[in-house]
Order: C-alpha cells, then structure tokens, then sequence
C-alpha cells in the first residue's frame, strides 16, 4: 500500500479543464469591447469618446476578433489609464452641476440658474499637452491635423445648431494667423500648392516639415451627415496644442506673447498687414532695433507719423506690449521684424528670402488676397491691397507687379507688369522668377504642377516641369543637354568654350585631361582584351569538349529564370505578405497603365497640333 502511495504521488497529476470564463489568455484578456470600457468607467458613450480623443487613445485592431467583427476593441492598459485620469472625475462633477442648472431652469428659477451658470465649474488641458507631448519636436511631427482643422473652423460660419460659436471662430482666425505670422517673417515657408479641396503648405521648421490644408475663401455650407461633436472634441484640443507652440516659437524669438492688439485698427477692415509697420517704425523701446523699420519706404512713413499723432496713449501701450495693431494674417507679418531670425546659415531659407526681394506687388480685388498676403511676404516680396489702410495706393510707381485674375484689364501702368495669381505659386514652387508671359491678362496659364509629386519617381516628367528645370539650370549657370543631346557632348571642353562657360587656359587644361584619361582608358582596355585571349588559348584544348557538350544543351531563358525565382519566394511568404506584395504589385500595373495613357494623350496633342 505504502509503495502504490508513494508511485501514485510521483506520477503528474493530469490537468483539469478550465471552464470558459473563469480565466481569460490572449487577445480576450488583453482587449475589450467598447461597451465593455463604458461600462467598465460608468460613463456615457459621449463622455468615453471625448475622453479618449483628448487623451489620444483611439481603436485596437487585435489579430482575432473574439467577440466578432461588428465591434470595436479597445487595449485593456489603455482602458486603465483612462480610468485614472482626473479629468474624468472633473467631467462627473460638471455633469451634475449641469444637472443642477437644469433643475433650476424647471422650477421657474432664473435667479437661481444665472447665479450657478456664473460658477460653472471649468478645467483646462495644459496637463494632457504636456503629457501627450513631452518634447517639442514631437509636438512639430504632429501638426499637420492641428492646423488643418484650426484653418478649416476660422473660414467656417458660426451656426448654433452645430455649437459653433463665434467666439470659437475668432480664436481660430487668431491662433492661425500667428502661426502664419511666425513662418512669414521667419521664411520657412518651402511649397504651396492650390488644388480642388483648398490651398497646401509646407513648411519646415526646427527640421520637421509641417504640412496642412486651408479651404478657399468662399462660402462655407455645412452638411447635415458630418458629427461636428467629435470635430469639436478635436478642436478643443488642438486649439490648446497650437497655444503651447505659438508661445514656443515666439518666445524663442524673444517676442512677447500673445499679442495685445489694438481694437480700433483692428476694427478698420480685414488683413491689415501694412499697419504693422506704422507701429515698427514708430516704436520708441530700446528693445526694437532700428532695422524694423528699413523695409518700407520713406513715403510710406511720412504719412503714418501724420496718421499716429491723434492715438498717442494706445500707440504707447502696442509699444510697451512689442505688438501689433490687428488681429489679421497681415498685421502679424512683421511682428518678429526686430527678432534675430533663427537658421541663418539654412540655404533653403536664404533663398527663400531672396526670392522676391525689392519686388513690389499689388493686389487687385478679386484675387485670394488673405494666401497672396501670407505668401507674398514670405519669400521677401512687399505687398499691397486695394482697399483701406493699405500701404501704398495703386497709382504708386514703384509696384513692379500687379496681380489680377479678370479676363480684361481696363487702366494700365505701363511700369508694371500684370500676371495671374498662379504666376506666384508657380515662382515660389520652382525657387526663380519666372517668365511672365504665359501668365498674362487674358491668357491661358501653363498647368499648375504639384509639388509634392517627384515626377522621376513617378516615372512621367511633364513638358512644363522640364521647362521650368531648364530654367531653374539656367539661373544656377548650368548646363543642360537639349533634347537629343547627350550629356557627353557637354564634356567637350571646344563646346563649353565657344558657349562662353570657361576660359581658354581651362579649356586646353581641360582638354589635355581628357586625352590623358582616353589614352589610359585605351591602354587598359587592350590589356584585358590580351590577357582574356591568353587564358582563352590555354583553355582552349582542356575545355573544348566540355563546350562542345554545353552547346548542345539549350539556353535557359532569362525570364523563365526570374518567374521561376519569384514562384519560389513567393511559396515561402505567408498569406498575408503574399497579399501584400500582389497589392504592391497591381499598383505598380495601373501606375505603368496610367503614364503610358499619359503618353499617348500627349502623342496625340502634338499629331494634332501638327
């Protein structure tokens, strides 16, 4: 008895069956359903979106659904965290007092009800940005959404049934215009493009190119199928977000922030950029320098001295507080004009400064003035309007382009130049000035090319794109191969002479180099070609039999060989890359299909045109 024991104790017991439910392993115990997390935070569905959307926790997609497809899962860690944040608790606590202002709107208690509106409680969400943030360039790397839908909600109208006050509108408007300020006067600005949707820029900044959308100025038609709740959950956010790196970016200027701006010129009209100069060169702090003020002309401030005298208190106040006089895209232009501007060295933004330096431009009324009064000023050009406050009327000499988008052009300045608006994009995307006839009054302008599209890449370069890479070589002083010319014809030191690109003593140097080069190239070539005939005739008698055997045998195809090769590694991937790299592939098949239609539409466009 005691030996059965004793073999009965050292045999493993067999493993009990786990019922289902009692413990949970794998994608059921590391995600939850939505409902799941609601019921887990006893909160609202409401309440859990906007919560998760300003702690910046979205959807899982697990491997195995366990609960089925119809469901949206959620990380049990990122469930956790929300459930210790004290935001949630803030959001209870403002949910009954809302509670309490509604019982007092029931009981007829208007006394009662203002009085508890008064003390509402509020929070902020400074900790979530610096918690969801932690560096600043990660802040930059995550922008391109934030300015999109800051730039979206300053052009939309404000309609109560969506909750979009005007208030929020205004806040809008101003944090995008001082974002836009900054990159104006520091030139960061590198590509704009106008497409359908709106107007693309980029710009680079800190070494994080930022990129985001606005609309067009038109009237903006809210539709009934979009949730502008979670829109707003997401403004709310990124309004604080955008405060945090505008006060960044202007401090590290030493500028003060945020501007304290004067509301009777503020009320003037919008876009009142040029006003900003009236303040610069008037300024009396010993913290401005006097280069503030050398862009604009001296006409222009002989008559702001004559504007400034009546406003002498409110001058002072701008003055101490180093702002400006607008709360518009323009007025903040030349906010930072005293600042040291940071990356002097970048050659991007050398260039960028230069582009339309001692330019002067003016607007006409039908032109989008708000983007050409951003963009102008950007690449070092100084800009006008036809309207009040501007800093120069149209009748001024010295403006060397005028802008207007009308078919006719009634009155013309024979000192200036008339071009469409397209003519700025296209300079600021191509880096020169272009030629201004094809954008002239009344004409068809060439298209508009995209600039974030690498047409190498792609594998079509459009006839204009080689047209403005041909002049963009041609203002750096290189020199391209015209069609049908290769790039060894440039090598001859004969041609690069007679074109004028060097001098005599370079070319005979350039020349003896060359023979130098092809006589030793010549020398080389004959020794391998000797010593491959030498090997030949020694194995020539060993190996003839073995070549007589080869012979016989057929020539493998080369491109059964790659199939064949392709068929094997594809035998050997799992379903889901083999997927993968046929999607990969089918792409790459209506990308060929799309530029060989491409080409035959442009075969067919000049048989036609001959």
């Amino acid at each position: 008895m005691a030996a059965r024991k004793k073999h009965s104790a050292m045999v493993p017991r067999k493993k009990h069956y786990r019922p289902a439910g009692k413990k949970k392993e794998g994608n059921a115990a590391r995600y939850i359903t939505r409902s799941q997390a609601i019921k887990q935070l006893q909160v609202t569905l409401g309440f859990f979106r906007r919560l998760s959307i300003l702690k910046g926790i979205f959807p899982r997609e697990p491997k195995k659904k366990f609960k089925g497809n119809n469901h949206t899962y959620y990380h049990v860690k990122d469930v956790a965290f929300l459930q210790h944040e004290p935001l949630l608790d803030k959001f209870r606590d403002i949910r009954a007092y809302q509670k309490k202002i509604k019982k007092a709107e029931a009981k007829k208690n208007a006394d009662l009800a203002t009085l508890l509106r008064t003390r509402e409680p509020t929070y902020k969400l400074d900790k979530l940005v610096r918690e969801r943030y932690p560096k600043f360039v990660d802040a930059l790397r995550d922008l391109d959404d934030c300015l999109t839908m800051v730039h979206l909600f300053a052009a939309l109208p404000a309609v109560e049934r969506a909750k979009i006050d005007v208030e929020l509108i205004h806040n809008c408007r101003r944090l995008s215009h001082e974002w836009q300020a900054y990159v104006c006067r520091t030139y960061k600005l590198r590509k704009v493009f106008i497409s359908v949707k709106g107007i693309y820029y980029q710009a680079e900044i800190e070494g994080q190119k930022i990129t985001w959308l606005t609309p067009h100025a038109m009237q903006q038609v809210l539709p009934d199928d979009v949730n502008f709740s979670v829109m707003l959950t997401f403004l709310e956010f990124y309004e604080t977000l955008l405060g945090f790196v505008n006060f960044r970016l202007y401090h590290s200027l030493n500028v003060k922030y945020p501007p304290i701006l004067d509301p009777k010129l503020e009320a003037l009209a919008s876009d009142l950029y040029a006003l900003s100069r009236y303040i610069v060169s008037n300024t009396r702090t010993s913290t401005l320098e006097p280069k503030a003020a050398s862009s604009s002309t001296s006409e222009q401030l002989e008559a702001k001295e004559k504007e400034m005298q009546g406003d002498e208190s409110e001058l002072r106040l701008a003055q101490l507080q180093h702002q400006l006089p607008s709360n518009e895209p323009g007025a903040l232009m030349h906010l930072m004009e005293g600042a040291e501007c940071e990356n002097e060295d970048d050659q991007d933004t050398k260039e960028c400064k230069r582009l339309f330096k001692n330019m002067k431009f003016f607007l006409s009324r039908e032109v989008p003035r708000e983007s050409l009064l951003f963009v102008i000023p950007a690449f070092g050009g100084v800009v006008s309007w036809d309207g009040e406050a501007a800093p120069y009327k149209e009748a001024d000499q010295s403006i060397s382009h005028q802008i207007v988008d009308r078919p006719t052009q009634g009155h013309k300045y024979l000192s200036r130049e008339y071009v469409q608006p397209q003519w700025i994009y296209d300079c600021i995307n191509a880096r020169i000035i272009l030629p201004t006839e094809a954008y002239l009054v009344g004409r068809i302008p060439p298209p508009h090319l995209s600039p974030f599209v690498d047409n190498d890449a792609e594998g079509y370069i459009p006839d204009y794109a080689e047209t403005i890479k041909r002049l963009q070589a041609a203002a750096r002083n290189e020199v391209l191969p015209m069609p049908g010319v290769g790039k060894e014809d440039l090598d001859d030191p004969q041609n690069l002479l007679v074109e004028g690109y060097i001098s005599r003593a370079e070319a005979n140097e350039a020349a003896q180099t060359k023979k130098k080069m092809v006589t030793l190239e010549k020398q080389y070539h004959e020794e391998l070609q000797s010593e491959l005939q030498g090997a030949v005739m020694k194995k020539s008698k060993q190996g003839s039999a073995e070549l007589a055997k080869t012979s016989e045998e057929p020539v493998p195809d080369p491109k059964q060989i790659a199939e064949d090769i392709d068929t094997m590694s594809k035998l050997g991937m799992s379903r889901k890359k083999r997927g993968l790299l046929e999607a990969i592939e089918k792409g790459k098949e209506r990308n060929t299909a799309r530029i060989s239609k491409l080409k035959e539409r442009k075969k067919k466009l000049k048989s036609s045109e001959n």
